[in-house]
């Protein structure tokens, strides 16, 4: 029997739930049946009245790389039905795009809006995805080696994520950095802007996360669903304006490009060279090495 590439673990006497992202050998990057999967457990927990916090985690020492762009267009699923195994694959069209987005859009918006208290307790890797589940929970605890970022906008541009909620908790100057750049940066970058609830050493974020989640699991259950929602209604009003419906838009348009011939196409690049080749193609093309200023302006 194939393991579940999510593990719960209910503890009713804390009303504390744990659920772990399994797939460490990829550094705990999820398909499209890993992300359902998720968002089963998730559904089931919103309705589980002797839980009142939920903390997600990485198996491995890796909270998550995010979506796996091994097969890119595989989130798409097929085209059509019916046509020949051996047919050459077509982009998606514009239509299945937006209807996939959307569904997908949905998972991070339930997550935003959750009733129960969510703790990210977030090691090694936050990127793409797992950085925006990091950004979304209510307390987030993270190593300060830890890695965070959006480098899938190195695949095909910037216009992806949650925008809103990133220009929201990150800050505009920074959001764009990230988004423009596709740079990975280290947690203890951002410490000093109380992005993350608390950043720590590496060997501390469990025991931490864990203590965040029993100390908040003292409150009333009622008492910390009303307080989410109200949370949320103050940030639609002062954030997040429209913000479901233009993240997968944006998403959806922003990513059906042209590349030039001087620009990285990471699709193409992989269908010839293969996965990691395709990934040191894209590390290699986005290296700009800084250059001295003073020695230029010397010469």
């Amino acid at each position: 029997m194939t393991e579940a590439r999510v593990l719960i673990d209910r503890d009713e006497e804390a009303g504390i739930a744990r659920l772990t992202l399994n797939n460490p050998e990829r550094r705990n990057s999820y398909d499209a049946a890993m992300r359902e999967e998720l968002g089963e457990h998730l559904d089931a927990l919103a309705l589980d009245d002797a839980i009142k916090v939920v903390l997600l985690r990485g198996e491995g020492g890796v909270f998550s790389t995010g979506a796996d762009m091994a097969n890119a267009y595989a989130w798409y699923g097929k085209e059509a039905e019916g046509k020949p195994e051996d047919a050459r694959p077509r982009r998606p069209s514009q239509r299945r795009r937006l209807s996939i987005d959307r569904k997908t859009f949905s998972f991070y918006h339930n997550f935003l809006g959750y009733p129960k208290v969510t703790v990210a307790e977030v090691r090694g890797f936050a990127l793409g995805g797992g950085f925006e589940l990091a950004l979304m929970a209510d307390i987030s605890v993270i190593a300060r080696n830890a890695r965070v970022g959006m480098p899938a906008t190195r695949f095909l541009g910037p216009a992806l994520g949650s925008l809103h909620m990133f220009f929201y908790r990150l800050g505009p100057t920074l959001a764009r950095r990230l988004l423009l750049t596709g740079d990975t940066i280290e947690a203890s970058e951002l410490e000093h802007l109380s992005i993350f609830t608390e950043v720590t050493d590496d060997d501390a974020v469990e025991r931490r996360a864990d203590w965040w989640a029993r100390k908040v699991a003292r409150m009333p259950a009622d008492g910390i669903v009303m307080a989410k929602e109200a949370f949320r209604l103050v940030e639609q009003m002062q954030g997040y304006q429209g913000e479901e419906v233009s993240s997968y838009l944006f998403h959806a348009f922003g990513t059906n490009l042209q590349f030039e011939d001087n620009e990285f196409n990471f699709v193409k690049a992989r269908a010839e060279h293969g996965t990691k080749r395709a990934f040191e193609m894209r590390d290699a093309h986005f290296e700009v090495p800084e250059s001295d200023s003073s020695d230029q302006a010397s010469d």
